[in-house]
């Protein structure tokens, strides 16, 4: 597959910026502890669910120094209503002491440091980076892995690699902006089981609509065969 140009990734951009001007994290925070903690619970759940849990979880605690007393059985109770509520109850509790035991409690301001985090991968690190601290960074999730694919901005099933193809093709000060964009386009538009090609803003750049394009007049010919076969089969029958 053939990626889009620079040039024609900047167009198919600005035409999301056109149709999701107020796109931004979904996820309620206050802190760059609380976004570390909201986005270590979104993992396999939607933001909507994980928000309605954590209305109450930062009522209760609010600090490093708050996670890092607890037992992850304590913190399962708060969070049970998500999934993989036990691994990310331990994660956040052994994440909040290594940021008292090496950052002073402090959430840090490099990939580096953050993917260090238990339960902290590259995506993780880079929400935080990006809406915490606005500190240029692209995160690919689910959303934004299928639709840049899908588009034709990345070609890859690996989530580093579509990273990297899609910041080569954009400025650094619209890393950020874009990952909100594509999210918002995969939720609204480009969703996963029935896309709704028919009333895409970008469909014109857009490699899987050009292959469904391409596959629908494909079918189309080969269903004017048959029926050309069948017609000409019905007259040779009656010129017998």
């Amino acid at each position: 597959m053939n990626l889009l140009s620079r040039a024609q990734t900047r167009r198919m951009l600005g035409k999301l910026e056109q149709a999701y001007p107020d796109a931004k994290c979904a996820l309620n925070y206050t802190t760059p502890f609380e976004l570390l903690i909201a986005t270590m619970l979104s993992a396999q759940c939607t933001d909507a669910r994980v928000n309605m849990v954590t209305a109450n979880l930062f009522q209760k605690y609010r600090t490093p120094q708050d996670y890092a007393q607890l037992t992850p059985e304590i913190l399962q109770e708060d969070i049970a209503q998500l999934g993989l509520f036990r691994a990310k109850s331990e994660n956040i509790i052994a994440a909040s002491r290594m940021l008292l035991e090496k950052y002073g409690g402090e959430v840090p301001k490099t990939q580096e440091e953050l993917v260090e985090l238990p339960g902290v991968g590259r995506k993780t690190a880079n929400v935080v980076l990006s809406n915490a601290f606005h500190i240029p960074a692209l995160a690919v999730d689910t959303h934004v892995q299928r639709v840049a694919n899908r588009i034709g901005i990345a070609n890859s099933m690996n989530p580093e690699m579509t990273e990297r193809q899609i910041c080569q093709r954009i400025p650094q000060k619209l890393w950020s902006s874009a990952h909100h964009w594509l999210i918002f386009h995969g939720r609204q538009v480009c969703s996963a089981r029935n896309p709704k090609c028919d009333i895409c803003p970008v469909s014109e750049f857009c490699q899987f609509y050009d292959k469904l394009g391409q596959e629908t007049k494909l079918r189309e010919k080969v269903f004017e065969k048959k029926e050309d076969g069948k017609t000409g089969s019905k007259r040779r029958k009656r010129g017998s």
